[in-house]
């Protein structure tokens, strides 16, 4: 091998090493989050807020997204668990563009790379980008391509298959949920077989095969956590049960991990070939060759037509070269030097949410026509939005032409916050996702 192509192979490495250390805390955290909220959030605490799309709901969902990631995998997560909460999908999708693109981390390179000029291009257009999505996903996503999103997402909730019955025939129960190691106080049934004739026995409880008469309690254990069981005699039964039950909040994030686990294991491929397709593009195209995809001022085609072919062009650089939200903005001050209009990189940057990558985990959660649609209207949203950031602060003269870039170091090693918050959550994420496929795995589910 020539030194010149080990020279490249190692800045290939160089470049997806750093990208990954800089982005593994916000993707882990995010993803943590998003299991524990899919766990313990109420439904009904969701559909009261998010229920229904109104001002009032597209601000609370504005101002959870702008707290809760900066990582758009982990946004991905957290609005489909919002969605599997049945909140509407205007206000999923609001939430997933405010905590991609309105975030304190991203304001703060933003300022460091390219001036407040693109700071507040970022808010206004994030702010205008969030109200469009709410009008077109709640007016012209088509109903039934949302129920079968919805359906899409029931079908994948693991209380709907892998959790439900233990193996046992569980037909004739009459109940909500059912989670085979999960929290059911909230099921409401008669009779539990566990593969006998029980139909002759009126009771509210179900053995399986123990002797659980002086039992009270409301759940059937089938080898799940029967920790919280009120009873007054020691079981007797045929089943190997842990020496030492878990205490309710180690139930609570044993349960949760199981919602992380499960997730790494649905997109986790697909977070891995963005990174590394990323990291090659920006480690093997120069900025010239990015240059040569903008059209010239020389061209002499209207103000208005400009604009537009330039958002497109960055809608389409961030599809194909996105790495995460903040990482990004370095793609995005040399497109600013490039030659890309003002309105070209906000749509830039705030396509984070259109990435090829990104729509395959959509893919994943949602199926393959609710997805084209989605991606359809938030193409739109995105397009209109560049467009008018472009016209209000071109209209204004706010855009100067002699923006600097200043050196921002890509390495994120050293004493700083990339490295403290990495040597927290690269253990802590380890042992979760471990934790999380025992669990699963104890439940029969192979993820």
């Amino acid at each position: 091998m020539e030194s010149g192509d080990s020279n490249i192979i190692i800045h290939v490495i160089s470049v997806l090493f750093n990208m990954s250390w800089q982005i593994f805390w916000p993707l882990a955290f995010g993803l943590i989050l998003s299991s524990f909220i899919r766990h313990l959030l109420p439904v009904d605490t969701v559909v009261k807020h998010l229920g229904k799309t109104d001002a009032k709901s597209l601000t609370f969902t504005t101002i959870l997204g702008m707290v809760s990631s900066s990582c758009s995998y982990a946004a991905a997560s957290l609005s489909h668990t919002l969605l599997a909460k049945k909140a509407t999908l205007a206000n999923a999708m609001a939430f997933l563009v405010s905590s991609t693109n309105l975030i304190v981390e991203m304001f703060i390179v933003l300022v460091a790379l390219m001036g407040w000029t693109f700071l507040w291009g970022e808010v206004i257009g994030g702010l205008i980008l969030i109200a469009t999505v709410g009008f077109l996903f709640s007016r012209f996503y088509p109903k039934e391509v949302e129920q079968e999103l919805r359906q899409h997402i029931e079908s994948a909730e693991p209380a709907k298959h892998a959790h439900s019955d233990c193996g046992m025939d569980m037909s004739n129960m009459k109940h909500e949920t059912s989670d085979c190691g999960m929290d059911m106080s909230s099921m409401k049934y008669e009779t539990s077989d566990c593969g006998m004739d029980m139909s002759n026995i009126k009771s509210e409880t179900s053995d399986c095969g123990m002797d659980m008469s002086s039992m009270k309690h409301e759940t059937s254990d089938c080898g799940m956590d029967m920790s919280n069981m009120k009873h007054d005699h020691s079981m007797h039964h045929h089943m190997d049960m842990p020496a030492q039950e878990e205490t309710g909040l180690m139930s609570k994030i044993t349960k949760s991990a199981g919602f992380f686990q499960m997730d790494l294991a649905m997109i986790g491929k697909e977070i891995l070939i963005g990174v590394v397709v990323s990291s090659i593009l920006i480690a093997l195209v120069p900025q010239e060759g990015w240059k040569a995809l903008f059209i010239s001022n020389d061209v002499g085609l209207p103000t208005w037509l400009h604009s537009l072919l330039d958002v497109i062009i960055g809608i389409f650089v961030a599809m194909i070269a996105y790495v995460c939200s903040v990482g990004n903005l370095i793609l995005a001050a040399a497109l600013w030097h490039g030659g890309i209009s003002f309105g070209g990189v906000i749509g830039f940057i705030l396509a984070d949410v259109l990435t090829i990558p990104m729509i395959s985990v959509y893919k994943k959660y949602y199926g393959k026509r609710p997805t084209k649609w989605m991606v359809g209207l938030l193409f739109l949203s995105i397009l209109f939005t560049g467009l008018c950031v472009d016209a209000i602060f071109n209209g204004f003269g706010w855009v100067s032409t002699d923006q600097t870039v200043r050196t921002l170091n890509q390495s994120g090693f050293g004493m700083n916050m990339t490295t403290v918050m990495n040597l927290i959550f690269i253990p802590l994420s380890i042992w979760y996702y471990r934790l999380g496929k025992k669990a699963n795995a104890g439940m029969g589910m192979s993820m």
